[in-house]
């Protein structure tokens, strides 16, 4: 990374991702917010163009790439599909990258090269019903030994890809009375019996990104799924939540580009009092507003993700980058959130009617705003960071 900017590398890889996004993702964009629907062909797609499994080595199946690189795709998906580029970051991060960063050479074997193929498309069961924010220490769902085998019984809800996965990192109590702590990985088949899919969230934003509430019933996973160490799942946990966050913001990024070219696009062609809205002083001061808080989103999120490599999985959870990285996808999910708001108001009526995009946009922001953390959250981990 330059000092100000992106290598040519990086540079070329935006394109390429955002060819993909163009072509490929934006003409499902619509009928995936309209239905609720997913492409079923879609990730086997990606996996031969090589943009699954970005931080999984080649030795896996997958690109060998970093996290600015991998948060480099997600933006450029984003900007055409926000839907899938959610669904896309819970398949390649929070489980692909995960198994591989605290699985063991058989875990990865087994799982790793089918979820960078896209043969498989992957999930995180980490939030419950009655654990969200505080997703460890309350958590339910509990699994028993019984020889080599654990037996599962739980739930789990507002599973990104829950309806559609093949596998799940799924996170279960193996010590009840421990807290926090006593919490275990598992890497588990979405056709395992027991493993159900209680029921499809009908959802406001994201809407062709499929969540779903998970129920276990004496599910059995056989000991050798383990992902890390017995009742060390919270540093499993930890390990990834920082780059998460980093990675999410990258979203924020590109619904915010995609907001501001379709706020210029029509305020240069809307016509009022007899010329384009763009002549008038209040709509230029808008895109103006816009245009600053995208590029200082940009580099920020970049930087923080190219901090992520720097850290890797050991470092998270604590220090600056986690600070950091909560301060990026804090800055990133409320920027975009003033920018998809501006948006909709140089758009006036087009921009609050249902099927027009910007219209789609601006139903997304919300949920950027508590995934991966609240907001509340974010602050906490900052003001910690600053008081410690």
């Amino acid at each position: 990374m330059t000092q100000f900017g992106l290598t040519d590398d990086q540079l070329a890889l935006l394109d390429v991702a955002d060819k993909f996004g163009r072509n490929e993702l934006f003409p499902l964009a619509e009928k995936m917010d309209n239905d609720e629907w997913w492409p079923p062909e879609i990730m086997a797609k990606l996996g031969a163009n090589g943009l699954l499994g970005a931080t999984v080595p080649e030795q896996y199946g997958g690109a060998g790439m970093g996290m600015l690189e991998s948060g480099l795709v997600l933006q450029a998906f984003s900007r055409w599909n926000h839907a899938f580029g959610l669904s896309w970051v819970a398949h390649d991060n929070l489980c692909a990258n995960n198994i591989y960063a605290n699985g063991n050479d058989d875990v990865r074997t087994r799982f790793l090269p089918k979820l960078c193929s896209g043969e498989w498309t992957g999930c995180l069961g980490l939030t419950e019903p009655g654990a969200g924010s505080d997703a460890l220490g309350s958590m339910r769902t509990t699994a028993v030994r019984d020889g080599d085998t654990y037996v599962v019984n739980g739930s789990k809800l507002y599973i990104t890809n829950g309806p559609v996965a093949d596998v799940c990192l799924l996170y279960a109590k193996t010590t009840p009375d421990a807290g926090s702590k006593g919490i275990t990985a598992f890497v588990v088949e979405c056709d395992t019996p027991g493993f159900n899919v209680a029921q499809k969230l009908v959802k406001m934003g994201f809407r062709g990104s499929q969540t779903a509430e998970l129920h276990f019933d004496d599910m059995v996973i056989p000991a050798e799924n383990i992902v890390g160490e017995l009742d060390q799942g919270h540093k499993v946990v930890m390990s990834g939540l920082d780059i998460e966050r980093a990675m999410i913001a990258a979203i924020n990024v590109g619904m915010a580009e995609r907001a501001l070219e379709l706020s210029v696009e029509f305020a240069g062609t809307r016509e009022q009092f007899g010329q384009p809205i763009g002549s008038f002083q209040m709509i230029q001061s808008r895109l103006a507003d816009m245009y600053v808080w995208v590029e200082t989103m940009k580099t920020f999120v970049w930087q923080v993700l190219a901090e992520s490599d720097e850290a890797g999985h050991d470092q998270s959870g604590a220090g600056d980058i986690h600070a950091r990285s909560a301060a990026a996808v804090m800055y990133a999910a409320n920027m975009c959130n003033q920018v998809l708001d501006n948006a909709v108001q140089i758009h006036g009526g087009n921009g609050y009617i249902w099927e027009t995009e910007v219209n789609r946009l601006f139903r997304g922001t919300k949920l950027l705003e508590i995934g991966a953390g609240t907001t509340e959250v974010r602050k906490m981990i900052i003001a910690g960071h600053l008081l410690s």
